[in-house]
């Protein structure tokens, strides 16, 4: 410990373990990052809307699949569980969200910040959907899907970091590891 200044020794503590006021500080930018991302998955869900009453495209029920499948209740690609369906969506939405809310208080903010999380949205929406056997690879997509699944999923990190970096001063940012070793 004898490579760090005052101020980070105290955030780490003399143990080097993380101090409990630490841990409360990361739960509660978690919790205030679900909140924002459940109003980014409102703004995101305001824009299917109406880029669906433009394009005439139909609504997805793959989340609503997913969800189910990880639930051991696999369904057919006929069946449209509404309510499961806004399950999952507003249910990652807070998820994803609480990651963009830690990312907000320990300084990772911004652009930079928003961009990342909408890989994150992305990854973890293509992971589950195709490991419960719900969905298929984006690669296999049509172009056209590719380009709207990737402008809702950006609509949707951009409102949450924003909200997320309004609300959530970066009080945990550290200048701790600079470098990459």
């Amino acid at each position: 410990m004898d490579d760090l200044d005052g101020r980070e020794a105290l955030m780490m503590g003399t143990t080097g373990r993380v101090p409990t006021g630490r841990v409360r500080g990361l739960a509660r930018a978690w919790a205030q990052g679900a909140a924002a991302g459940l109003v980014g998955v409102a703004a995101m869900t305001a824009g299917e809307k109406l880029e669906q009453a433009l394009t005439g495209r139909p609504g997805s029920h793959v989340p609503a699949r997913a969800l189910l499948g990880l639930l051991g209740r696999p369904t057919g690609d006929a069946e449209r569980p509404t309510g499961w369906n806004h399950a999952m969506h507003w249910g990652t939405g807070a998820l994803v969200g609480g990651l963009r809310g830690v990312s907000a208080v320990t300084g990772i903010r911004g652009p930079v910040a928003t961009t990342w999380h909408t890989v994150v949205r992305l990854a973890f929406d293509q992971t589950v959907e195709n490991a419960t056997g719900a969905g298929a690879p984006p690669t296999t997509w049509p172009r056209s899907e590719q380009v709207v699944d990737v402008l809702h999923k950006g609509v949707y990190a951009t409102v949450t970091g924003l909200v997320a970096d309004a609300w959530i001063a970066p009080d945990l940012r550290t200048l701790r590891g600079r470098t990459s070793h």
